[in-house]
């Protein structure tokens, strides 16, 4: 019950090499995606994960692209970049599925945003109104309009917003992709592999420590999710503001009897995503809890009794599974894309964005890992947005 399905292309790398051009911090798809990228650039890159591929957040997203529906009060600073992203995904998707030679299910359907009853109307219709001052592609719709759209739902839906250019893609796929590009690329992934400390030399990241084996590398990428906060690999001045956010979510099977949806809905309760292999995704809970592991009936029920509200074609579907995972969120939901010392790269904090925005951080990286400066999309998302500058610290 703790992921939906692992990565068909993940492969466990027995062996920690002495010495590597990149070494990545975290095996999820931030840290994949990066590393393909670098190695398609030429670069020797070695994945050193914690517990297995995407174990963390990855395999237990949705994989919703949805920059309109996620679009809310105060996410103003994130939008370019997340629109910057979305337009990279096509060529990510293209590139990414001929190197890997697997589908990762792309699906440009949008996302239909639901109200039900008087308080969510003038809810959805104040989300509508800043979606369009935002310049935003958003339809407004009446219930009945909804309903042609999907006719599955309740008649009780009262209004919906439709965002054509939301999209979304097959968590499971893109990781099985991504673990095969990498393999093919000769990027080294290494699970099991927790690192224990950084070495520093010099002034700078030399390399770090996985146990009592030392891995020399030029540069080191921290991208290890909700784990990025976490005390004892970065010295105090170099400290992330990341935390675990848990969200539980559930797989349903549809058939042909219990029909499906054509797209992403959403409401104020849950989301739903339709995959091509027939499972319909229902997520996710938001838990303020730090890093606690399982699922609970709770969270369970308010998922279900969320999607039924809306869908009552979900009684008759069985569950396949259900997990939970653990959002890296930053103090203001947006990701740390920056050098935090010499030698020492950090792209965390993706919050409920990873899968969006994991085109735009890999190139970001790439280009800061090859030229020594952010693209200006990415410059305002560094660690300095949080604190003043402070000298960096070659102590642990």
């Amino acid at each position: 019950m703790g992921q939906r399905r692992g990565p068909a292309g993940a492969r466990e790398q027995v062996h920690l090499p002495d010495t590597t051009d990149i070494a990545i911090v975290g095996g999820g798809l931030i840290g994949l995606s990066i590393a393909w990228r670098l190695a398609r650039a030429g670069h020797s890159v070695t994945v050193l994960e914690r517990e297995t591929i995407g174990a963390g957040a990855s395999l237990a997203a949705t994989g919703m692209l949805a920059p309109a529906a996620e679009h809310e009060p105060g996410s103003d600073p994130l939008l370019p970049l997340a629109l910057d992203s979305l337009r990279r995904w096509p060529a990510f998707r293209d590139a990414l599925e001929a190197d890997a030679g697997l589908s990762i299910d792309y699906r440009p359907d949008g996302t239909l945003v639901l109200a039900v009853g008087r308080d969510e109307v003038e809810r959805l219709r104040f989300r509508y109104d800043l979606q369009r001052r935002s310049g935003l592609d958003a339809t407004w719709l009446s219930g009945s309009e909804v309903r042609r759209l999907e006719p599955g739902l309740r008649p009780s839906i009262t209004a919906g917003v439709h965002c054509p250019m939301d999209h979304q893609v097959d968590p499971c796929r893109v990781m099985a992709a991504l673990a095969e590009a990498c393999r093919r690329a000769g990027v080294s992934l290494i699970e099991h592999a927790p690192v224990t400390a950084l070495d520093w030399s010099g002034g700078r990241v030399a390399g770090l420590h996985v146990g009592e084996h030392a891995i020399r590398s030029g540069t080191v990428i921290l991208a290890s999710g909700a784990w990025s906060g976490e005390g004892g690999l970065l010295p105090e001045t170099l400290s992330l503001p990341v935390r675990p956010l848990k969200g539980q979510s559930l797989a349903l099977r549809t058939t042909r009897r219990t029909g499906t949806l054509g797209r992403m809905v959403w409401t104020e309760q849950v989301h739903m995503a339709p995959k091509s292999d027939g499972q319909l995704i229902v997520g996710a809970t938001v838990e303020d809890c730090g890093f606690r592991p399982g699922v609970t009936a709770g969270g369970l029920y308010a998922l279900l009794e969320g999607a039924r509200r809306v869908l009552p074609g979900i009684e008759e579907m069985d569950v396949e599974a259900v997990w939970s995972g653990y959002r890296p969120t930053s103090d203001d939901d947006a990701p740390i894309i920056d050098t935090l010392a010499p030698g020492l790269v950090a792209a965390t904090g993706h919050h409920r964005n990873g899968y969006l925005l994991a085109p735009v951080t890999a190139d970001a990286v790439a280009e800061l890992v090859t030229n020594g400066a952010l693209p200006e999309v990415a410059r305002p998302f560094t660690r300095a947005r949080f604190v003043q500058a402070e000298p960096w610290r070659a102590s642990a």
